[in-house]
């Protein structure tokens, strides 16, 4: 009997989307947590199951063919039905999974976990740490998603649950330690910490004359706070990561001329979640009681 050859998998699928959102199969294999060597045998595998050359690759360049485009356009409402089917299997588990990239909701997050299981018994409140740019949702892995940067995704809708004020991290040993308070313009000349992915901060906070001397790239809180600590970059984000992620070695004080980090509670345009307004409730009286 012959064997029947192997057909296409999410992997795949979710290797080609990712390629093409990002660019490239490096910063692709960034986004989903993998090799690069993996996201290349993925898209490689979907080309050889479908018999058909998707993506035209040059040493600078990563473009899709005819046919990948027509294939692209499948590949992401495949993608989204298999993520709505693990949303109704953890809706039917008596879970509210909440997708977050660095520091859920911060000084609240307890808070709101104490409230909801108090205000909704059968029903746990996960939080869901997800470094991309939807925090989960696009995975599959999140009902919801709090966000402090744009989805970029017009699958995604969302509304503002909050306000952060912004906070400068500096080595122990930095100058700007022994401040109780900086200013943008401490920054000028100095080489910031920056996860262009999820994070906060980017050199459009500061005006040409003041602007620091460059960034330096980070993949996730763990990496960015390593660098602070080093004094290899200072950083700058919301208030959030200083309080869920205090780190010896790291000093946060607030910058006092930098606008609030927006913080936004997100869902899926065409699917809200039954419980949306429930935690939104929640969380915007939370953010309420802040005098920050």
């Amino acid at each position: 009997m012959d064997r029947e050859a192997p057909g296409v998998d999410v992997r795949m699928l979710r290797a080609l989307v990712a390629v093409v959102d990002e660019g490239s199969f490096t910063d692709a294999a960034i986004v989903l947590g993998v090799s690069q060597a993996s996201v290349s045998r993925a898209v490689a595998a979907l080309e050889t199951t479908l018999g058909a050359r998707l993506l035209q690759r040059t040493t600078r360049h990563v473009g899709l063919t005819v046919t990948g485009r027509r294939v692209l356009a499948h590949a992401r409402r495949a993608l989204d039905e298999v993520a709505a089917v693990r949303r109704v299997a953890q809706d039917g588990g008596g879970e509210l999974r909440v997708g977050y990239a660095w520091s859920a909701l911060g000084r609240h997050t307890t808070a709101v976990q104490r409230r909801w299981a108090a205000e909704h018994p059968g029903s746990a409140l996960v939080l869901v740490q997800s470094n991309t740019r939807t925090a989960g949702l696009a995975d599959g892995i999140a009902d919801l998603a709090v966000l402090r940067r744009p989805a970029d995704d017009d699958r995604v809708a969302g509304v503002v649950v909050g306000l952060e004020r912004r906070y400068a991290a500096v080595a122990a040993t930095d100058p700007l330690a022994r401040r109780r308070r900086v200013r943008l313009a401490d920054f000028a000349g100095r080489t910031i910490g920056v996860d262009a992915l999820t994070g906060t901060t980017s050199e459009e906070l500061w005006s040409s004359g003041v602007a620091p001397a460059g960034t330096r790239e980070v993949h996730g809180v763990d990496e960015w706070l390593t660098l602070v600590a080093a004094g290899q970059a200072v950083g700058i984000t919301s208030e959030a990561t200083m309080r869920q992620h205090p780190r010896p070695g790291v000093v946060y004080r607030p910058v006092e001329d930098a606008p609030p980090v927006a913080v936004t509670l997100a869902w899926w345009r065409d699917d809200p979640h039954p419980q949306l307004a429930a935690l939104r409730r929640l969380v915007v009286e939370a953010y309420g009681t802040s005098s920050d």
